[in-house]
């Protein structure tokens, strides 16, 4: 099984392009929501969260993400922090998953692929990209966030120059006719590969 990474940073169109891929059959496991859910469902994810950030991390249930947002946007160690308990069982729940595709490839969505490692884990990586104006702009319509928020995230990601060097493809994402073009070549060559 080919493992593709895509990745991109905050407001890129990351879930645009995995959209894309999925309507030609590709399998596409997006890492975020996954670990939002291991987040809710294991206990000892739970306990751990507990233990790092307070009783205040869950709320009726649900993890409390302005409460978390707000001790990470001032301690970045918090981050890390909170990777190091989840990444690695997104990590094995992918693998999971993964074995029970059957397509010539799937496609791990992870906005920090780079970042905490994961590319090492993929046989390719397809970044993508599009100008930082219209990411801020995308992320303002798409969230209910300020600029200050977003500007926060992106420094916390690798910058667009950093992905491109690392990965095997690039997708520009700033036309949705170009981006549907450019996913059928990958997809393509990705079929070749195999």
């Amino acid at each position: 099984m080919i493992v593709v990474g895509l990745t991109g940073g905050i407001g890129s169109g990351k879930t645009t392009v995995a959209k894309e891929f999925a309507k030609l059959g590709v399998p596409i496991y997006i890492a975020d929501n996954e670990a939002k859910a291991l987040m809710l469902r294991s206990k000892v994810i739970k306990r751990k969260l507990i233990a790092l950030f307070g009783e205040e991390v869950y709320v009726d249930g649900q993890l409390n993400k302005p409460f978390i947002a707000n001790i990470i946007f001032n301690d970045k160690s918090y981050l890390e922090k909170m990777n190091a308990i989840v990444h690695p069982r997104v990590g094995k729940h992918f693998q999971k998953w993964a074995l029970k595709q059957e397509a010539p490839y799937v496609i791990k969505e992870v906005a920090i692929l780079f970042e905490n490692g994961g590319d090492k884990a993929c046989d390719y990586v397809i970044t993508v990209t599009a100008p930082i104006k219209t990411r801020i702009e995308r992320v303002l319509k798409r969230d209910n966030t300020s600029k200050k928020k977003i500007e926060a995230i992106m420094k916390n990601q690798w910058t667009d120059e950093e992905k491109i060097k690392h990965s095997h493809f690039v997708i520009e994402n700033t036309n949705l006719e170009e981006t549907i073009n450019q996913v059928l070549q990958i997809h393509k060559k990705l079929l070749i590969k195999q």
